[in-house]
């Protein structure tokens, strides 16, 4: 096994969906997971402190492009529109590795209480860095927090639907959460 290889991250969380899906969590060690990836335990320590984490690979990167989208929009952009601004910041960096991982994930997670509540976390805490951005652009926190939940969800149902469409790796995931935003505003404005 070679220790320096490159992109054993992405390896580790990979080799890891793939056998929590094919034997469930429960049943899956750390040293298989290793093995798996190609690479040694402690090199699964180094990037990860244990294997619950692995779902949540990429959150802080995430959580930050997010918010610097926000941060980034232009200064008369609503709040949904500096959302979006975060959506398209964030989107641009899942790409079709993330893409071909997604049915994977989405199996794995709905087999395992364990994952679907780090899962949950992982949601909150994306929430909390848009509501965190748009305050720190002077918008009112209740209106944050609303449009940093929508944002959440904007992008949960672009991602599922960006995975599940088959017309190909073409299509960015930007356009899909975009999409499901709209979707979204227009649902609350007949919430009256």
């Amino acid at each position: 096994m070679s220790r320096w290889e490159p992109g054993a991250r992405e390896r580790l969380v990979v080799a890891a969906v793939d056998l929590f899906t094919e034997q469930g969590y429960d049943a899956t060690t750390v040293a298989q997971i290793a093995e798996r990836a190609g690479v040694t335990k402690s090199t699964f320590f180094r990037h990860f402190p244990d294997k619950r984490e692995l779902l949540v690979a990429g959150q802080e990167t995430l959580s930050r492009l997010l918010a610097e989208g926000i941060a980034d929009a232009p200064g008369d952009a609503s709040p949904l529109e500096a959302v979006a601004a975060g959506l398209e910041r964030a989107s641009a960096a899942m790409g079709p590795g993330s893409r071909e991982l997604a049915p994977r994930l989405k199996a794995a997670v709905a087999a395992s209480t364990e994952l679907q509540e780090r899962d949950t976390l992982k949601t909150v805490s994306l929430a909390a860095a848009m509501t965190t951005a748009l305050v720190a652009r002077g918008v009112p926190d209740p209106t944050a927090a609303l449009a940093g939940e929508l944002g959440v969800l904007a992008f949960k149902r672009g991602y599922a639907a960006w995975a599940g469409d088959d017309r190909g790796a073409e299509n960015e995931l930007a356009g899909y959460a975009l999409a499901a935003l709209d979707e979204l505003r227009a649902a609350s404005a007949s919430l009256g």
